[in-house]
């Protein structure tokens, strides 16, 4: 299989070489078209005028002029009306001419060789040498009848230029063929770099290096390419905490499920303990049943489904209603909520954007302080509606920040305060406010506390 390089190179090559071939063609149809009938009437009206300098001067040495002639850069072919003929200048590479024609400039009729000579695709008329390719005219000197035939010495005329075009056109050439295996190596260099560089993703190397300098298309493809793959490598990454997480949180409750399951077993038990061991059991089922539905909803969500089903509704009786709800917790913790909730409403998906306030508010719950506070507000701005959480809790760095949206990622700090959760909810707030045009923004210090502001379109 040929390299791209070398399919370049040929192509390239193969390129200059047509179009030379196209431009000779036209070229020579131009010639033949336009400059044909011109050089013919100048040739014809320079022969005109070597007659009538003859006939004008009856005592000039015919021979002699036509030899300077010769000299001066013309063929010419003299032939009398006795049959006798010769030849000045530069000798004929082809001397047939018909006698016909010879007969017909005799008697006193202009030869139009040059005009009338065979087009042929690749030698245009200027350059044929022949004694037919010339310009005939009838001449009268010293009582004797003559036809002279002329025609341009272009070995004579344009000798130094056709060497000096043919060492051209052959170093254009050269120099052309050159400089394309030149830069087309400079050229594929890069996209042999991000071949070796796809081959090197695919094996789950995803440390690449590629020239991110040039400011062409070739660079901006290089600079694409190396923030996929830094995007895959991400994800490589999130896949494997996926499933370590998944499969943790998974098999956690399974665990806590057979162990008391287990203890239900003993006869010995107690009506409390028994209690107590199924209350735990139903605790790890709940938790098992929240993360398959959140799950669920991910998957849903991913394959852009059309699940909205949207409709008029008021997003402070909303979240009023999860508060009221989640009273228990916060009490529980010892919280101070505040709100400033103006009926607002608003046109989208009631049940999923539900969802977005009860992860926000339970986030907000479970990793505050003890006897810290919760703040949520509505504000309307322009066409937008944004709704706001600002918690008092255990905050998190900006690295946490950057990932927080990511499926399982929860922060050390929650990890090692052993709060309950999945991981998941964030990411599902993100997905559903995308899905309603909104953006979610998150400021957060740690020991501080996390402000979520998320912004819906409300036209």
């Amino acid at each position: 299989m040929k390299s791209l390089y070398v399919k370049f190179v040929v192509l390239t090559i193969g390129i200059m070489f047509i179009s030379g071939l196209i431009a000779f063609v036209i070229s020579n149809t131009y010639y033949q078209q336009k400059l044909k009938p011109y050089n013919d009437q100048k040739n014809t009206k320079i022969a005109l005028e070597m007659v009538s300098f003859i006939e004008d001067h009856p005592n000039l040495e015919l021979n002699e002029y036509f030899e300077n002639l010769g000299k001066m850069g013309y063929q010419l072919y003299l032939v009398g009306n006795s049959g006798e003929e010769s030849y000045f200048g530069a000798s004929f590479r082809n001397k047939e001419l018909s006698a016909s024609t010879k007969e017909f400039v005799l008697n006193g009729d202009v030869y139009h060789g040059i005009l009338h000579f065979p087009k042929e695709t690749f030698v245009t008329g200027f350059f044929a040498n022949e004694l037919k390719n010339t310009i005939g005219v009838p001449l009268n000197h010293d009582g004797t009848s003559y036809a002279l035939f002329i025609r341009p010495d272009i070995k004579l005329l344009f000798n130094e230029m056709h060497i000096l075009f043919s060492w051209l056109f052959t170093l254009m050439i050269m120099f052309s063929i050159v400089m394309v295996v030149v830069s087309t190596k400079y050229l594929v260099k890069p996209i042999s770099k991000l071949s070796v560089a796809t081959k090197s993703l695919s094996q789950g190397n995803f440390n690449v290096e590629l020239d991110l300098k040039r400011g062409d298309e070739l660079g901006e493809l290089s600079r694409s390419f190396l923030q996929m793959s830094r995007k895959l490598e991400q994800l490589d990454e999130m896949r494997k905490e996926f499933i370590s997480n998944i499969s943790h949180d998974i098999q956690s409750p399974l665990s806590n499920i057979k162990g008391y399951t287990n203890l239900l077993e003993k006869e010995s038990l107690s009506s409390s303990e028994t209690t107590h061991y199924i209350s735990v059991i139903n605790g790890e089922i709940s938790r098992l049943s929240s993360l398959t539905k959140q799950l669920l909803l991910l998957a849903s969500l991913d394959r852009n489904e059309e699940i909205l089903q949207k409709k008029t509704f008021n997003v402070a009786q909303q979240i009023k209603e999860l508060v009221r709800n989640y009273q228990w917790m916060i009490n529980e913790k010892g919280l101070m909520i505040r709100f400033s909730l103006p009926d607002t409403e608003f046109f989208g998906d009631p049940s999923l954007l539900n969802a977005v306030w009860d992860n926000l508010l339970t986030n907000a719950i479970k990793y505050n302080k003890q006897n810290g506070s919760i703040d949520i507000t509505i504000e309307k701005r322009e066409k937008s509606i944004f709704i706001t959480f600002i918690d008092t809790g255990i905050g998190m760095d900006h690295k946490e920040i950057d990932r927080i949206f990511d499926r399982f990622y929860r922060a050390d700090q929650a990890r090692s305060r052993a709060v309950e959760g999945t991981g998941l909810g964030l990411s599902i707030v993100a997905t559903i406010v995308k899905l309603h045009g909104g953006h979610t923004d998150v400021n957060s210090k740690e020991n501080e506390g996390t402000t979520i502001v998320v912004e819906l379109p409300n036209s």
